[in-house]
Formats: C-alpha cells, structure tokens, sequence
C-alpha cells in the first residue's frame, strides 16, 4: 500500500516526504527544548523555541508573531528551498551528462597539429605505436584515434600494447562516414590523417565513404594528407578519387603479397623491412641537393660518411631510384637518402676509403627456375601465383597444396605467354597431418610459403592453422635435417613469437608493412612516389645481396668499397648483415660509416636498392609494377572518349 502511494505522482512523493521530515525533526526538537536547562519556563515560549529549531532544520524561515506572519515565512522557506534543489538538480544533471559524453568519447579534440587515426584494425597498433614515437621524437604531440568502439576498451588496448610516453593518446567514438563524428578529433586541424582498412575486402566500400566525409570537412584541395588503404584493388581508383590531389592510398593485399614473394626468394627481408620503416631505426629521407647539383649520382653516393644516397627526387616529383652512375642531379632536384634520425649529414669526400683492388669483377648473374610450395589459401593466394607467373624463369614450378575446406579460385594467367613461365599444379590434403608433408620431397622445394585462412571457423584463431603447419614443417625438417626456406604469413603481431621458425625461416604479419608505410608517409608525404618505387619491380626493388658479388671474399674492405662496387652493378648498397652462424649477432646494420673497415665473407649479406632488368631503358614493359598511390593531377578521366595518353 505505501509503494503504491508513493508511486501515484510526484505530489505525493513530496507530501510523503514533509510528513516523515515533521515527524522525525519537530519531536526532536521538542526533546531539545525540554532537555535545555535555560529554555523559556511558559509553555509558548517552549513551543515557539521548537518551531524555531524545525525552522532552522528544515529552512523554512524563523519568524515569529501571527499565524499569518508564520506561513509567509514557511511559504518563503519552501520556494528559496525549491530554487536551490532545482539548482543542484541542474547542475548535477549537467555534470553527469558532461561526464558520460566525457566517457563516452563524444568530446571535441582542441589540439592542433596533431595525428588522426580512423578505424580499428590489428594495423591500429603498428599505426599508432609508429605515430606515437614519432610525436615523441619531437617531444610532446597528440594522437587522436576515432573508431566505432568503446572508447574505454579503445584506451585499454592501446595502452596495453603501447606502454606510457609523453605522446597523448585521445580516443573518440562514433560513425567513421558521418561528417559530425568525424569534426570530434578535428581533422582540418591535423597534420595527418590515416584511414586503416577494414578487416575484410567487403568493408572496402566504407573506406571510400570515409574518404568522402572527410571531404566534406576540409574541402577537396584543402586540409592535411591524407594516408589510407584498402585491401582489395578493384576500390583503388575510387578511393584515389576520393582522397583528391592531397591522399595516399595503398593496396594492402598486393603489398603483402609481394612481399610474400620477395622474402620466398630472400630469406631475411622481411626483418630488413621492419628496420628500415620503422621510426626507431633508419628510413628513408629527402635532402636538398644544395652544392651537389650539377654532380653525377656515382660522384653524390661517395659524399656523406654516414649516409646512404640511393637517388633523387625530381623537381616535378617523380622518384628516380638507383639511377644511372652517370645522371647528374639537376637544379631544384632533392636526393632520396637512407639515414637515421638527427645523423650529421654534411657533404664529406669518401673515394679515399675505395679500394679498387679489392672489388670483384662484374659477373652476369643467371636466374635459374625455382620451384615453390604454396601451402593453404586465402584471397591473396591468387595474387601470390599472379605474381609468380610473371616474374619467375621459365620452367618454373609452383605446387599448391590446400586444405579440404579451402576454397580455391583458380584464376587464369593475365598474358598467355605467363603460363609457360610456371608450371602450376594443385593437390588436397590436410595440412596438420604429418603423412601429408612426408608424402613431398620437401628438401626440392626452393622456398615454401604458409597462408593461413582469412577468418577463422569455430573457436580457432585465424594463426591456428598456419602455426601448426609451421609445426609440422619444423618435424619435418628435424626429420631430414636440411633446414627448409619457410616464410609464413601471419594475422596477429603477437603470434610471431610463438612461431616455430627454422634458421632459413621468416614471418611476414598480415598488414604490417602497410601501416609502417602509412605512418611513414604520413609524417612526410613527398616519401610515395619512393616508395611506390621500392616496392615496385620497375626499379628500386629491396634485396639481399652476397656480399662476394660485390668484394673479393676473405679480404679486408671498407663500406665505401661495398657502395662503389654495388654502382658497378647498377646497385645501391645502403647496409650489410653479417654471418652469423650461432644466431647471436646484431642482425642487419644499416647506413654504416663508409670508413668502416673488415673482412668480408661469401656468407655476409648486403642491403641494396637494385634496378630491375631493363629498368634503365625507356622501352621497360613495366608489367609488374604496382598501382600507384596517389591519383595524379594530369589524368584523364576514363569516361572521356578515345584511348588514354601513354605515359
């Protein structure tokens, strides 16, 4: 009966609530005055002692006299009383609901000047974690990360993975294509904004209606550059149109996919990747030519101690890598050079250091035909075969060995004459069995690449599966004792060091190498046309090299050798890694002193920037290049009739 009455409106509520405050203070009151030695001796002096007690309790006035006197004052206590509980009332309410917004990641980001991250992905650790060093490096600045998330789990994870710094980590909530969640982390403020790609290629739509939204806020021309990416390269153009004149965009699938390919054939290049992208160690930068210009690119690789010139950049912003010894670097032309942050780089003349007599002769290298293993699929497997068909010798061989729920998509060559190169065949079996790998003569296999599915089914994780192959692999090779060219690709960051890998053996993380090239070019985009080249095999290419094609093995040489010999070969060396038989060495070593001296085996490797074949000619066919990044101004638009310009 009470719950009920109580509950009937807000009157009662309030009549309820003044009765049991009556009932409760005027009876203490009453106790107070009876129990005061100097209270008044008449029984109206007593009654108005405990009305003015009530009155001061409950503030409704203390005014004494007639009836009428008194109920104005009770009138005046119950409206200050009710002005100051509304009061509160709103400030509370205004509070809370500064708080929860607050909570929630629905607050503007004031700074400026900052880095803004859009989407969640497992590249957000890699993306952040390089931004975050970077605004370190410079001593404070913010990152601000906007993704349809809880903002707390957000907060978490980075700050699980990333550890404390003096970088400021921001995360916002909200709808990544809606112009209001997006004006949250103030992009037009920014100095960068990344857009990271969805987890799978049917989110790739969403990346171009990103793209959109933040063009609606800064404008076509305007605002800070803009880095994003996309896994499947049928959204290329679109995304390149959207991102306009100022955006990057790369191509996640096909990256790693090439660089799949590139670490099957070198052992040990994905580790020199993640050195020479990475903030921490040395990268990429552009330099002023200043007093070098006029000079030919042989003359300029032999003028800094520390620093590795690998080509230029030209004036109209093409990237012309490992160039001819003889081009001459042009007036308004930068150089294109491999060093560490804060490195001395004034022009220094290290020919001295050359020791011709110690170089070895130029010698034609032949590529003979490989034989690979593909084991599992997933959507980038047909690139990975693409690939192989076009730039494999002829006589080839390419086995592809799946799973029984693995759905393959057989995809026929782009050009006829590339299934002659490679000869591909197809089998089932089951990957986790050991039988399955003994039934193939492993120790033929001049490489054997790992793919893992793209989503895992049931309670497994995407790098179940390839961590067991890995397994079987690594029996296998305790079996046979002959160590087997692994490289594997992986999902999670994490799962690299619970990888059983051999000492021929490699991982590759799904991803990674595309948010180290975001983060890279995002702290200074006149980087994409460079990497557009490094990572295309019209020239540029990254390889390991032995260092006995380069100086005579057994004999003492400087760095400064290694770089004259490498232009000899049409090569630019920009570090070494050094044999290391018990696997307790420093791994490779990159922009050593040219000055720096010591004996050279055929086991050392060397770090170069190499020239594809015909690159150096006009005519290349440029079969195997990348789609480019950046939407030129001078394209014309495929709706237009007639046949587009050549380039």
């Amino acid at each position: 009966m009470f719950d009920r009455r109580l509950a009937r409106s807000t009157g009662r509520l309030l009549f309820w609530l003044a009765l049991g405050c009556l009932a409760v203070v005027v009876p203490v009151s009453a106790l107070l005055v009876w129990m005061d030695p100097d209270a008044p001796r008449t029984l109206s002096g007593r009654l108005t002692a405990v009305w003015r007690i009530s009155a001061q309790t409950l503030r409704l006035g203390e005014a004494t006299g007639a009836p009428l006197r008194m109920l104005l004052s009770v009138l005046l206590g119950l409206v200050a009383l009710l002005c100051v509980s509304t009061l509160v009332g709103v400030i509370t309410t205004g509070l809370g609901e500064r708080l929860a917004e607050l909570r929630r990641g629905r607050s503007t980001v004031l700074e400026r000047d900052h880095a803004v991250v859009l989407g969640w992905s497992e590249q957000v650790f890699t993306v952040v974690a390089e931004l975050v060093a970077a605004q370190q490096s410079r001593g404070r600045g913010v990152v601000a990360v906007l993704a349809d998330r809880d903002t707390t789990e957000m907060e978490q994870a980075l700050a699980a993975t990333l550890g404390a710094g003096r970088a400021r980590l921001v995360c916002r909530t909200g709808s990544l294509t809606d112009p209001g969640a997006l004006a949250l982390v103030a992009p037009a403020a920014a100095a960068s904004v990344l857009v990271l790609p969805a987890e799978d290629t049917a989110a790739d739509p969403e990346v171009v209606r990103v793209l959109l939204a933040l063009r609606s806020l800064t404008g076509a021309a305007a605002g800070p550059p803009v880095v994003a990416a996309v896994r499947d390269g049928r959204y290329l153009p679109a995304a390149r149109l959207a991102a306009g004149a100022r955006g990057v965009v790369l191509e996640t699938d096909m990256t790693t996919a090439r660089l799949l390919v590139q670490s099957a054939r070198r052992p040990g290049l994905p580790a020199v990747l993640r050195d020479l992208l990475d903030v921490a160690g040395a990268e990429f930068h552009v330099l002023e030519g200043g007093e070098l210009a006029g000079l030919a690119f042989a003359d300029i690789a032999l003028r800094f101690e520390n620093v590795c010139v690998v080509g230029f950049l030209r004036a109209d912003g093409r990237a012309c890598l490992t160039p001819r010894p003889g081009s001459v670097l042009e007036a308004g032309d930068r150089l294109v050079v491999v060093a560490y942050d804060g490195t001395a780089r004034p022009p220094v003349d290290c020919r001295r250091h050359v020791d011709p007599a110690v170089m070895a002769p130029p010698v034609p290298v032949v590529a003979e035909a490989a034989r690979v293993l593909l084991l599992g699929w997933n959507r980038r497997a047909p690139l990975i075969v693409d690939i192989l068909r076009r730039t494999a010798r002829p006589g080839s061989v390419l086995d592809v060995l799946t799973g029984p729920d693995d759905r393959v998509v057989r995809t026929p060559p782009q050009d006829p004459p590339d299934a002659e190169r490679v000869a591909v065949t197809h089998r089932v079996g089951d990957l986790a069995r050991p039988e399955t790998l003994r039934a193939l003569d492993t120790r033929g296999y001049d490489s054997v690449v790992v793919l893992g599915p793209d989503t895992a089914a049931g309670g497994e994780r995407p790098d179940d599966r390839t961590l067991l192959t890995l397994l079987m692999l690594r029996g296998r090779e305790e079996e046979t004792g002959c160590a087997l060219p692994v490289v594997a690709e992986l999902c999670d960051h994490r799962s690299r060091a619970l990888a059983p890998l051999g000492p021929e053996s490699d991982a590759v993380v799904r991803g990674e190498l595309t948010a180290l090239l975001m983060a890279q070019i995002s702290q200074d985009p006149t980087l994409a046309p460079v990497f557009e080249e490094v990572f295309a095999v019209r020239g540029g290419a990254l390889d390991l090299r032995p260092a006995g094609r380069y100086v005579l093995p057994g004999r003492t040489a400087s760095f400064a050798t290694v770089v004259a010999s490498a232009l000899r070969h049409g090569d630019c060396a920009i570090g070494y890694r050094p044999h290391d038989p018990d696997g307790t060495g420093g791994g490779t070593l990159l922009c050593p002193d040219k000055s720096e001296r010591r004996v050279w085996t055929d086991e050392d490797m060397v770090v170069v920037l190499s020239a594809a074949p015909g690159a150096f000619d006009a005519g290349g066919d440029g079969r195997d290049a990348l789609p480019r990044m950046r939407r030129e101004p001078e394209e014309r638009d495929p709706s237009a009739n007639g046949p587009p310009e050549g380039r």
